[in-house]
């Protein structure tokens, strides 16, 4: 082995002088084979933006008739049998792995699935979906909070957006008001989005030797364990609900397409581009939920909710521009060969 690493260099360096026609190709520039993992990578955060996105309009219209913790433990029941089927025999494989990182799994488990969706589907009882939407845009605002506390430094253009976000969420869940008369749900939804952006941020020390499927189907299962006696409390306190074409379907969006595909989407995207980039993506949503709001459950869109859009829309964009590093401490001058 250790000959032919020796030998190998030699060998290359004069093929190289030939004039085969394989030699004489060009090699694909680093640029070009960056690009399509950034692609990829941004095509992913997309698609679960856009898939939750419909989320918010299904927990707003299930409110009434599904009561909001059954809705989240059925949700993640069948994305748990949705991804069986693909993830369960690696997951058995990885199991000595998964028993190993059991603490960094029960936290993601806790944030992403117990808690996140079930205070998402708590706030459609008492606002509307377009708030919903509008106000979780400011979770990857959190994502900059936590990357401050690992030690990056937050320039003043980070510092203003983070500011003009929060103004923006202040001023639509206060009706345009001083009072600071929070509706009960948009409350549920400022802490959803404290606990979203807290599980996105968790996912940058997800090891590695956890695959994707096996931690999906690990924290997905473990979230509907936690849950399970807050649902078996909410069937004895409100009673069940009658399954329905307008409450199964529902249900069999959130727990196969919100969760299996979006959830997988999603941490995806951020093992390729990182928590950052992948929150700009998520800036689309609030655009994404009140044309689907509005398309599907009539709600109105007057020049507040315009306005509010706006402001989060511009302040997460700003807040999350990274400021360009100085190229004089990265790049080297290159060394002059000697003279022959």
């Amino acid at each position: 082995m250790t000959v032919l690493d020796r030998t190998t260099p030699t060998r290359t360096a004069s093929t190289a002088t030939t004039d085969s026609p394989v030699s004489a190709s060009p090699a694909p520039s680093k640029a070009q084979g960056a690009a399509r993992p950034i692609g990829l990578g941004l095509a992913l955060a997309a698609l679960a933006t856009v898939v939750w996105s419909g989320s918010f309009v299904t927990s707003r219209a299930l409110a009434d008739s599904v009561p909001p913790v059954q809705h989240a433990f059925w949700r993640w029941i069948i994305a748990i049998v949705a991804v069986a089927p693909f993830a369960a025999r690696q997951a058995w494989r990885q199991r000595a792995v998964l028993r190993k990182h059991i603490r960094f799994l029960l936290l993601a488990s806790l944030l992403g699935v117990t808690i996140y969706n079930t205070l998402v589907n708590q706030a459609g009882v008492t606002t509307t979906a377009g708030n919903m939407g509008m106000i979780m845009a400011a979770s990857p605002v959190l994502m900059a909070v936590y990357e401050r506390l690992g030690g990056a430094r937050l320039g003043a253009r980070r510092v203003t957006g983070m500011l003009i976000a929060c103004a923006g969420v202040l001023v639509l869940v206060s009706g345009g008001s001083l009072s600071m008369d929070f509706a009960v749900g948009d409350l549920w939804v400022i802490a959803g989005a404290v606990s979203f952006g807290s599980y996105s941020a968790l996912l940058k020390r997800k090891p590695a030797e956890i695959g994707g499927l096996p931690f999906l189907f690990a924290t997905f299962t473990l979230g509907a364990l936690m849950l399970l006696p807050v649902f078996v409390a909410s069937f004895v306190i409100q009673g069940g609900f009658e399954p329905t074409i307008g409450t199964v379907s529902p249900l069999l969006y959130v727990g196969v397409v919100s969760s299996a595909i979006a959830f997988f989407a999603w941490n995806k995207a951020i093992s390729i581009i990182g928590a950052a980039r992948a929150g700009v993506i998520y800036y689309l949503q609030p655009v994404c939920v009140a044309l689907l709001s509005f398309a599907v459950l009539g709600e109105a869109m007057g020049w507040l909710r315009v306005m509010c859009m706006a402001l989060i829309l511009g302040g997460v964009v700003l807040g999350s521009a990274r400021a360009k590093s100085p190229t004089k401490s990265l790049t080297k001058s290159p060394a002059k060969s000697p003279a022959k």
